[in-house]
């Protein structure tokens, strides 16, 4: 099957979603489809040989963050060469309703298109705004899929229509079989008081949630002077220390952004696994690939989060914002080894239903379905000559 996706994200700043698109590209490829990924990237960015640049993307808030776009007349008009040069028996895009090139190839396209919905965002006056403008490129959709039942559920009540939920996917064995780092693994002298706790995303986006953790850490070292923090990810180290004490600074270390390696790396050699989020998050990959990794979660407990680890079945939850009830359950698990290989164990049963090999054969079975028996996929010359194509 040819097979053409469209990443609505700069390729060269890692995310979910361009995470998601890669190994799902990957995935495919390596079961004999052909795959080309359409997606925004600078033009001194490495790209693999599946991904074709649409160009510079522009920084635009977006969902709480900010995402880096490409949308415009030239963007569209490299939409629709990809899609001439494609023939492809289906596209899928992502964030068909976001300002980017998802939106741009709706309305450029015409035949069989799959569209995944990542954003979940109960109360966005934006997309309701938006909706008479979204509308005729969203009727071409031919198959619609969410994440989790939240980002459905913000689909169903902004935009109308359903979609089948697919999680996102991730290669459970490679973070299963990685090799903890030493220096970032507690020496067995020091689990008796202390413990690893690691966190990985955006230092200086709020919504991730660091503050909670860095202001939990006291009482946490209180109880376990032996517990240090390992974070992964960019953003200003210094600014992220101010609320810490002075003298407590140095149980925190900052790794900068690291690659998928060390990621996994990092998430084996963990003692437990703090995702803190306050919000605006449809899924939580991070949380997968920690128990994949087999670290302990303690997670907040956003619906998605909840969602995620089986509610609580598989990771423990703590009140969104809490640092005085994150600091209590962190306590908790590190000083409970029999409790982490519980959670442990429930974890590595949970994540299986979130490997590739399941993930990626629900896809395939909808994009069989919307292509069976339809044109491939072409360019919109109807579109282009009733309205044309104006932006």
């Amino acid at each position: 099957m040819r097979i053409g996706i469209v990443c609505p994200y700069s390729w060269d700043v890692p995310g979910g979603v361009q995470f998601h698109i890669r190994d799902l590209a990957g995935y495919l490829i390596g079961l004999g489809h052909e795959v080309s990924v359409l997606a925004p990237a600078d033009d001194e960015t490495p790209l693999p040989p599946y991904v074709v640049s649409a160009g510079r993307a522009v920084p635009v808030p977006y969902n709480g963050s900010v995402a880096r776009l490409n949308f415009g007349f030239l963007s569209a008009a490299r939409v629709r060469r990809w899609l001439h040069d494609g023939r492809f028996d289906v596209i899928h895009i992502h964030e068909p309703a976001s300002p980017s090139l998802g939106l741009l190839s709706c309305w450029a396209a015409r035949g069989p298109i799959v569209a995944t919905f990542h954003t979940s965002n109960p109360r966005s006056r934006a997309m309701i705004a938006a909706y008479p403008i979204l509308q005729p490129a969203l009727e071409k959709i031919s198959a619609r899929i969410a994440v989790s039942e939240y980002a459905r559920r913000t689909l169903v009540e902004h935009l109308g229509g359903d979609a089948v939920v697919i999680p996102n996917g991730v290669d459970v064995d490679f973070f299963a079989r990685a090799e903890p780092r030493p220096e970032w693994s507690t020496p067995p002298d020091g689990a008796a008081d202390g413990g690893t706790i690691g966190f990985m995303g955006r230092i200086d986006e709020s919504r991730k949630g660091l503050q909670v953790l860095i202001k939990a850490l006291p009482q946490i070292i209180e109880a376990r002077p032996g517990t240090r923090l390992l974070v992964a990810g960019r953003g200003d180290a210094q600014e992220a220390l101010e609320p810490l004490p002075e003298h407590l600074r140095d149980r925190v270390e900052f790794l900068g952004m690291v690659s998928d390696e060390d990621k996994a790396r990092l998430l084996r050699s963990v003692d437990l696994y703090v995702a803190p989020n306050l919000g605006g998050e449809s899924f939580g990959i991070i949380l997968v690939e920690a128990m994949s990794a087999g670290a302990p979660v303690l997670a907040s407990d956003l619906d998605a989060f909840a969602q995620v680890l089986g509610q609580g079945a598989a990771g423990e939850l703590f009140p969104v914002g809490d640092s005085e009830a994150l600091a209590a359950a962190a306590i908790r698990i590190l000083g409970d080894a029999s409790r982490r290989a519980d959670l442990r164990a429930r974890a590595a049963a949970h994540v299986r239903r979130f490997d590739w090999s399941v993930v990626a054969a629900d896809i395939l079975g909808v994009y069989e379905t919307v292509a069976s028996g339809t044109a491939a996929v072409s360019p919109d010359d109807r579109l282009r000559r009733a309205r044309g194509f104006r932006l």
